[in-house]
């Protein structure tokens, strides 16, 4: 089976992850917890590279291009073998982040990023996704709490 988790920064989607993989853990289930961008060693590079502060001038659909590049990675490296080996797959993320944010927030056509999603994945679709709505204030208490617990290891709003 393969999860993943949706919703914005600050919602509390890892710490939702990490409960249900104990939950299931304990379950006897084999479970893999991975994120995005990220999880590979290729896909930690490219995290590294949009996360870097001087890359600010990347453009949108570059942006874009990274984030599918380092998801196709994890997906042919990772996600398929371990499904295929009976694993229960969490993502911390998985494509609608890239629809909303490259889509929504980019404003680059949601159409494209379809396909490109598609391609990427290799036509992979999780088998469910869980998106967290918070109300604003919750989200804004979540982010001024984590900022306190780590000033310099916040990650760019917005972004990822």
């Amino acid at each position: 089976m393969f999860i993943t988790f949706e919703g914005l920064d600050f919602s509390g989607k890892s710490t939702q992850v990490r409960l249900l993989s104990e939950r299931l853990s304990q379950e006897n289930f084999n479970v893999l917890v991975l994120r995005e961008p990220g999880g590979t060693e290729i896909g930690e590079k490219i995290r590294s590279l949009l996360l870097d502060k001087q890359t600010s001038g990347m453009t949108d659909t570059s942006e874009l291009f990274l984030f599918s590049a380092s998801r196709s990675q994890l997906v042919g490296e990772v996600i398929i073998p371990a499904l295929q080996g009976g694993m229960i797959v969490i993502c911390d993320r998985f494509y609608d982040s890239t629809t909303a944010y490259q889509g929504s927030g980019r404003g680059l056509s949601e159409e494209a990023i379809h396909v490109i999603n598609k391609f990427a994945t290799s036509g992979l679709v999780p088998d469910v996704t869980f998106f967290l709505d918070l109300p604003l204030q919750e989200l804004e208490e979540n982010a001024t709490r984590k900022i306190r617990e780590r000033p310099n290891g916040i990650e760019r709003p917005g972004v990822l």
